[in-house]
């Protein structure tokens, strides 16, 4: 599978773009653990091949929790860290095999786009807020850094991933929504290490490329919902 032939112009361009936003940023802001680099590139990455529903992103993914978890025990983000190592990371496992038992054709790195009913949503918002609840005292008891915005990333993280394991159009957006919490929360980090800039330039990435997900995943649900009716 060529890259040219399978990303449009506008993904390579996108892709290539936000990997050397993320290496300009690691250069103009040094001082930083190199991991944090290798992990923005497997984000990014992964992010642009999720947008083509490739259970590839998920392996990605899983990679990118390992790196992520250790960059935020280092600023003691243990919100951050418990999040990705034992949340995310577990969950994008399992995302993955739902993801790979449900190709939308036979032979296709697509997976079969999900709709959820407004009663599952609501339930997933709702279980995200009790998850979120039951981590505030466990991240006030580790003395994590600013603890609200804290919790706010586990809600957002846990939504997203839920969302994705249900192969949901809507967890690009749950993604998005988590990147704007960590900006928040890298912003606030830099203002006591300046290197932590770059992770936020990061996030910024992130974000651009998850709302271009969301776009993708919406175009994708038309399609293959078209296919099937004829």
């Amino acid at each position: 599978m060529k890259l040219k032939n399978y990303f449009t112009r506008f993904e390579l361009f996108l892709w290539l773009g936000s990997l050397a936003l993320i290496i300009g940023s690691a250069i103009i802001f040094p001082g930083q653990h190199p991991l944090t680099v290798i992990a923005a590139v497997i984000g990014v990455t992964a992010i642009i091949t999720g947008a083509k529903g490739n259970p590839l992103s998920k392996v990605l993914m899983i990679i990118f929790s390992l790196f992520y978890g250790y960059i935020s025990w280092t600023f003691d983000y243990y919100g951050e860290m418990i999040t990705y190592l034992g949340m995310t990371g577990p969950m994008e496992a399992f995302a993955l095999y739902t993801w790979l038992k449900n190709p939308f054709e036979e032979g296709k790195v697509e997976v079969r786009v999900n709709q959820l009913s407004k009663r599952e949503l609501i339930f997933i918002l709702l279980l995200s807020a009790v998850v979120a609840l039951i981590f505030y005292p466990i991240l006030a008891f580790f003395n994590t850094e600013n603890l609200i915005p804290s919790t706010i990333s586990v809600l957002t993280s846990f939504l997203a991933v839920f969302l994705t394991y249900r192969r949901s159009e809507y967890f690009p957006l749950a993604y998005a929504s988590n990147d704007l919490v960590l900006i928040c929360l890298w912003a606030l980090a830099s203002l006591s290490n300046r290197a932590y800039l770059s992770v936020v330039i990061c996030f910024l990435v992130f974000f651009v490329n998850d709302m271009y997900s969301y776009l993708s995943w919406a175009r994708m649900r038309q399609r293959q919902r078209y296919r099937q009716e004829n």
